[in-house]
């Protein structure tokens, strides 16, 4: 028996992010959050940790953890679009580096669902810091799902502008 939508009208999206943020051990362990989550979007944040710095003399994140990060965001964003949260599986994820993170500063990560078929969804998103905002990026990707239904069945067709 599935909720009805939450009161405020988000229709479960804060649900949708804290068990995202809580229940996936790899967000958790990040340190990694959503901030913002709308009907086919997610922005998740990857605050700067010492600890996940790939080069000590630069300070430079490690390019795993920025990936970590997009691939997170491109999942929430999935989640996000259907119909009824369900098991979701990367199919492939392609991030081009256009310029190391800054050393010190968080990465946010925009994700957006542009288009969801019967049991696939394709997404792009964005890496880049708040102060610089989406049009200087750290990193730009494209992504494809594969989706489920928690039954096992596949998604109804569902494609979004």
């Amino acid at each position: 028996m599935s909720e009805p939508p939450a009161e405020d009208g988000n229709h479960g999206m804060d649900d949708l992010k804290l068990g995202y943020e809580t229940i996936i051990p790899h967000i958790r362990e990040l340190s990694m959050r959503a901030t913002e989550l709308g009907e086919n979007f997610a922005i998740m944040v990857l605050p700067y940790q010492d600890r996940l710095v790939g080069d000590p003399e630069t300070g430079v994140l490690h390019g795993g953890a920025v990936t970590t990060l997009i691939d997170s965001a491109c999942g929430l964003a999935v989640l996000a679009t259907m119909p009824a949260p369900g098991p979701i599986a990367t199919l492939d994820l392609r991030i081009d580096y256009l310029r190391p993170a800054t050393p010190g500063k968080d990465v946010i990560s925009r994700a957006e669902c542009f288009s969801m078929g019967r049991s696939i969804a394709f997404v792009r998103a964005s890496a880049y810091h708040a102060e610089e905002g989406e049009d200087h990026p750290i990193a730009l990707s494209q992504a494809a799902f594969a989706i489920k239904s928690v039954g096992g069945g596949l998604e109804a067709d569902r494609r979004t502008p």
